[in-house]
């Protein structure tokens, strides 16, 4: 496990994460796509993050097992939390100081557009199967 800060643009909302999974994940989904303009890149950071600036965070319930945060000043996407468990996936371009990191999961393999693809060797999960494992838990 890794620990590292991050913060958004502007510098009022502040991370730290002292779990953090090297093997990242990536997300296809049309929500993610749509909030980034482009696959969400995330590390697992668990539920043992402390934000400073809490009160700056948006939250935007996206799913029925999520929410995303994000900064109200600069818009900075900062987390998608899962409701139930209280884990963070935290966007791994916000971070300075990460090194070591392997691409390991793509989900909503079956929705990624046409227009790219990556050649990292990875475990993907499509819509059918990420929809069966999330209704599980809520």
């Amino acid at each position: 496990m890794l620990k590292s800060k991050a913060s958004c643009l502007c510098g009022a909302v502040g991370i730290t994460a002292t779990e953090i999974n090297p093997k990242f994940t990536v997300c296809h989904c049309d929500s993610c796509r749509g909030w980034g303009g482009a696959p969400f890149f995330a590390v697992q950071c668990g539920s043992n993050v402390s934000i400073d600036g809490a009160e700056k965070v948006k939250i935007y319930d996206s799913s029925d097992w999520a929410s995303g945060g994000f900064c109200g000043d600069c818009g900075t996407h900062l987390f998608f939390k899962f409701k139930q468990s209280g884990d963070y996936n935290i966007p791994v371009g916000i971070f300075q100081d990460l090194n070591g990191l392997e691409m390991d999961m793509q989900y909503f393999s079956d929705q990624r557009p046409d227009y790219y693809c990556f050649s990292n060797q990875t475990k993907e999960m499509t819509k059918a199967e990420i929809m069966a494992h999330f209704a599980e838990s809520i």
